[in-house]
């Protein structure tokens, strides 16, 4: 299937762009982010189990256990605080 991922704050900055498309044959947003630290190398680093990132389906926040769409928007991002 094709997607859309979208990288922002930190995590766009270290992978250097802040969307691309995807083809991918993964269920879940989980195997989604797995497949994408298998890439290895910055994406591995930003994306890391180690580290805190939220994940939202077509602009809707999800857990990482909802099941992946085609043509779904899928943005990455860590968490984040205001004031």
């Amino acid at each position: 299937m094709n997607i859309t991922v979208k990288y922002f704050a930190s995590i766009r900055e270290l992978i250097g762009q802040g969307s691309e498309l995807v083809d991918t044959r993964a269920a879940t947003l989980q195997a989604l982010r797995d497949e994408l630290i298998g890439r290895g190398g910055v994406y591995a680093e930003a994306l890391a189990r180690g580290n805190a990132v939220r994940v939202a389906m077509n602009q809707v926040m999800s857990a990482e256990t909802a099941a992946l769409v085609d043509g779904a928007e899928v943005a990455f991002f860590p968490p984040v605080t205001g004031g």
